[in-house]
């Protein structure tokens, strides 16, 4: 393991990227479980009210994954465009919840939906955190063949944010696959580096080369504790972070 020169933890700005699944509940039918939305709410209520500027990218994959119906015989980036919409639906739901308790926030869409969401202009997105609202970022990057880790990744660089913090369904990023190595070892640091040539799976490709190419530190962990979220919106140390040398 290694140890960074230094830790950005607390900071000041941050993207939140929240995957589609972490919004239904384990076993669920629905899609959308209300009572998942609520804590994260409420969670991100108290990490804002703590001044923390913050901006989510959502995934859609709770409605619609474009690789998997792209494997299945859909035109790729037909698919893909169904999957931003399935994003969009995550953020409105989630900012319902953030609004109900008394949370500032806007949606921001990169496909122009004016009847739901803001389209998304960077500058008008850098402001909106300046004054303190939380600023969701539905639709992806608006192109085709992107992920959303891409996007958290691209909205990070262009928002100068200090950190991604990436709520998945592991703990942190392990030497190999914990579900299939009972003796996997989690790392608390590791650098962009060490993954590549490592190739520890943080991000896709494309997200990752971002991240490292603009030195934007990523904390990834576990979002189903309750608190978890928490300590990782104030800055606490909790599961791995990958950074820079």
């Amino acid at each position: 393991m290694s140890t960074p020169p230094k830790d950005p933890r607390p900071f000041k700005r941050a993207i939140l990227k929240l995957s589609g699944e972490a919004l239904r509940g384990p076993g669920s039918r629905d899609n959308i479980a209300p009572e998942i939305v609520d804590r994260i709410a409420l969670e991100i209520r108290e990490a804002v009210q703590g001044g923390l500027q913050l901006g989510i990218v959502v995934g859609g994959g709770n409605f619609w994954r474009g690789a998997s119906a792209s494997a299945r015989g859909m035109d790729r980036a037909t698919a893909d465009y169904v999957g931003m919409l399935a994003t969009v639906m995550n953020a409105l739901a989630l900012e319902g919840a953030l609004e109900h308790h008394g949370v500032s926030c806007v949606v921001q869409s990169a496909i122009e939906m004016k009847n739901v969401a803001e389209t998304f202009i960077r500058r008008k997105a850098e402001k909106q955190l300046d004054e303190g609202k939380v600023v969701i970022f539905g639709a992806g990057t608006g192109n085709p063949f992107f992920s959303t880790d891409t996007t958290a990744a691209l909205r990070a660089s262009e928002m100068g944010a200090d950190v991604i913090l990436k709520a998945t369904q592991v703990d942190g990023v392990y030497d190999s696959d914990p579900r299939k190595n009972p003796d996997a070892k989690r790392y608390d640091t590791v650098t962009f580096q060490q993954c590549l040539s490592q190739r520890l799976n943080v991000m896709d490709a494309t997200a990752f080369s971002l991240c490292m190419d603009n030195d934007v530190p990523i904390v990834v962990f576990d979002l189903a504790p309750h608190g978890n979220l928490s300590h990782a919106l104030r800055g606490q140390p909790i599961g791995t972070l990958v950074h820079g040398e």
